[in-house]
């Protein structure tokens, strides 16, 4: 029983990571309709930013966090400026193409600035609580924890802000919402911004339990496409829910068969669920076609 809650709470910590990335990403899908394939090298260039934040310029943890955010946040509107916004009516696969293009860019561009070798943050909260047999470290509860209150700002922000509104209005329709005044390139270089800023801080937060290095984003990357498709295709609690899920069955996989495959696991899930149910978890069926 002990094993089986240790991995539901590694899990549930995976999760919670896969899920704030997630969420960046379905934002970005609901707005133009094109799977952002850079989005992982976003959240790897995230945390490089607050990695050298933190050891070379000397910032506090938090501070390094919000100001990582906040360059990830420019960054982010300055992909969908360059790299999306000139082929945003495009119906083919050019949209497809420049997003990998971005994505293998980022990626070398790491590479060349500051080599391939990986790095770790300093654990700002290195303690440990052991709770029932349950190892928990201070920084995967902070993870945790910090995944609630984002996705509960985030709802209320998309739900209570004039913002917000408008983005969902883009999102339900692009051409209804041009027709009564929304600037859509402003909405979509916004919801860019909160996408790439979420994504940095989920990188923040686990770069001290784990490595990173300039490949890290193509697999998360990856993942949170799987959630994506999990969850039903721009649908928010989809995303959450399909993070959870992601994360709780590599625990599990990992802890009790070998987490040498816990990635294919995940990946079996995904075949099974949408064998059985094609639009995801919470899609919705699209009528005529």
């Amino acid at each position: 029983m002990e094993l089986f809650l240790q991995q539901v709470f590694n899990g549930v910590m995976l999760g919670s990571t896969y899920a704030i990335v997630a969420l960046g990403l379905t934002l970005v899908f609901g707005i133009l309709h094109v799977p952002n394939f850079a989005h992982g090298h976003m959240y790897m260039l995230g945390a490089y930013v607050c990695f050298f934040l933190i050891t070379i310029f000397g910032f506090a943890y938090w501070p390094a966090v919000a100001l990582a955010a906040i360059l990830l946040a420019v960054a982010g509107v300055v992909l969908e400026v360059l790299v999306f916004k000139p082929l945003r009516n495009d119906p083919g696969f050019n949209p497809l193409i420049a997003a990998l293009g971005a994505l293998i860019i980022l990626e070398n561009a790491v590479v060349v600035l500051w080599g391939p070798e990986g790095h770790r943050i300093p654990n700002p909260y290195p303690g440990i609580i052991d709770v029932f047999g349950i190892t928990m470290s201070v920084q995967r509860l902070l993870v945790i924890g910090m995944a609630a209150v984002m996705i509960i700002l985030l709802q209320l922000f998309i739900k209570k802000t004039t913002l917000g509104s408008t983005i969902e209005a883009v999102a339900q329709n692009k051409e209804g919402a041009t027709l009564v005044g929304i600037n859509v390139n402003f909405v979509s270089a916004m919801t860019f911004a909160i996408s790439t800023a979420l994504a940095a801080v989920a990188a923040c937060l686990v770069a001290p339990i784990f490595m990173i290095s300039p490949s890290m984003g193509a697999l998360v990357g990856m993942k949170a496409f799987v959630i994506v498709i999990l969850g039903g295709l721009g649908s928010i609690p989809g995303a959450i829910a399909g993070g959870m899920i992601l994360g709780l069955i590599e625990a599990l996989g990992g802890g009790y068969f070998s987490a040498a495959y816990k990635d294919v696991f995940g990946f079996g899930a995904l075949v099974l669920i949408l064998a059985i149910r094609p639009t995801g978890l919470f899609g919705k069926e699209i009528k005529g076609r």
